[in-house]
């Protein structure tokens, strides 16, 4: 009974071997592309929460590819980059307008009313 286990224990591990490997007049499988960052990041608007969420990175051999991750990453900080300028400016200019008002609503007088009596 055991050798017959045996046996065909070696019988379907022959099997499954040639038919992941091929043989006989079928091929064998086929190379598999390896995977790329397929980039989800819109290239024509600034990026978005969402974007960032649904952003996936394939898999290597040891984890994710580092291109791919280095990539995402630098084109990440850059648009933090000018986002943070961009608001800068803003606040500056805000600033600025803020102080011009102050200037105006102190230059103005004080409105007069006349038909006041004390």
């Amino acid at each position: 009974m055991f050798l017959f286990l045996v046996v065909a224990l070696a019988v379907v591990v022959a099997a499954v071997t040639l038919a992941v490997v091929g043989g006989g007049d079928s091929a064998p499988l086929p190379e598999a592309a390896p995977e790329r960052l397929r980039d989800t990041l819109p290239p024509d608007r600034p990026v978005s929460r969402a974007d960032v969420d649904g952003l996936r990175f394939p898999l290597a051999a040891r984890g994710y590819r580092m291109a791919d991750v280095d990539d995402a990453l630098g084109r990440l900080g850059a648009e933090l980059a000018e986002r943070d300028d961009r608001i800068a400016g803003l606040e500056s200019a805000l600033a600025g307008a803020r102080a011009a008002a102050a200037r105006v609503s102190m230059d103005k007088p004080a409105p007069h009313h006349e038909d006041e009596q004390p």
